[in-house]
């Protein structure tokens, strides 16, 4: 039998998730599992799912969006846009395989996987709590401050800066091995992890400077147009260390496959968030979480991405008006 396993790539709760599932379903099923294949997903226009995505004789997808595809046989989430239709919505509803999860409220979809996987089906792995904490603290971004999330120094956030930045595909697929057994501190001191990381965190501190001469802040909206430079993605906090008063930040990135608009809220600032990001996001085909949300174009839109970043900047500086 082959497992395979669809999950939110070049993220860590999205890898998290994969070798969490993954543990599980090779002690639930033993011997009678032969191989198992491991395929990120990014979000994109139109559908993400490439052709062949189910092709596995069981397939999972976790921390990524509902597919209605009949050959979807596992499916856990914690998105809030994760349905992309209401007919997608009332497929889930109607799903009577008891194999399918979605909880909008939960901070990471490994902790949710976590604990559904010991209420429903009575499964633990113990030894796999402090990369659950850590999954709910990242996607969460529930750090105890900008500078823990920005200086990087725990063991976890190394591990999501390299997953953030590589594009060796070998090594999101060899961590997700090494996470479903292996403490988190063991696998960033391997040679394969701290060595590709140097040059990444050189970056990082570029990306910090990069921040402190182009980003503003306009009525707690940070804004940061990193098309123009050779940066394509950067950590979220630095714009919350750099400004600490702003609500918001609002980032326009590309890389060789899309142009990117990204939008985040600061989870220290007061008065707190008052905006659903994914909402926002979900006006141009986006979406995400309420604290924090993307939308993703072609790689050629890079004026449109940034007409959008400006519409959404535009709409975080006005507060929402009741429903």
């Amino acid at each position: 039998m082959q497992l395979k396993v669809l999950y939110h790539g070049n993220c860590f709760d999205g890898c998290a998730s994969a070798a969490l599932f993954s543990r599980f379903f090779e002690e639930r099923e033993g011997t009678r599992l032969s191989t198992v294949r491991h395929v990120p997903l990014q979000h994109g226009a139109g559908d993400p799912f490439p052709p062949g995505a189910f092709d596995g004789d069981v397939n999972a997808c976790v921390d990524f969006r509902f597919s209605p595809s009949p050959d979807l046989h596992w499916w856990f989430d914690h998105h809030a846009s994760a349905f992309p239709t209401p007919h997608d919505r009332a497929l889930f509803e109607r799903d009577v395989s008891g194999q399918k999860f979605w909880d909008p409220a939960a901070p990471s979809c490994t902790g949710f996987m976590a604990r559904t996987l010991a209420e429903r089906f009575d499964w633990r792995a113990e030894d796999l709590a402090e990369l659950v904490r850590w999954a709910d603290v990242i996607d969460a971004a529930r750090f105890d401050s900008p500078a823990t999330a920005v200086r990087l120094e725990a063991p976890a956030l190394r591990i999501m800066t390299l997953l953030e930045a590589t594009k060796d595909p070998a090594v999101p697929a060899r961590l997700i091995e090494a996470l479903q057994h292996r403490p988190l501190a063991e696998i960033a001191a391997e040679p394969w992890v701290a060595q590709p990381l140097e040059p990444i965190l050189a970056r990082h501190g570029d990306a910090i400077e990069v921040y402190r001469r182009l980003a503003r802040v306009e009525q707690g909206v940070v804004m940061i147009d990193l098309t123009r430079t050779p940066i394509e993605s950067a950590n979220k906090f630095i714009a919350y260390e750099l400004f600490p008063e702003a609500r918001y930040t609002v980032v326009v990135s590309r890389d060789p496959k899309r142009a990117k608009v990204s939008v985040g809220s600061n989870p220290w600032a007061r008065p707190p968030r008052a905006h659903d990001i994914s909402k926002l996001c979900e006006r141009y085909g986006g979406g995400g979480h309420p604290v924090v949300g993307a939308v993703s174009l072609a790689p050629d839109r890079v004026e449109d991405a940034r007409r959008i970043a400006g519409e959404i900047a535009a709409a975080l500086r006005t507060e929402p008006t009741a429903p």
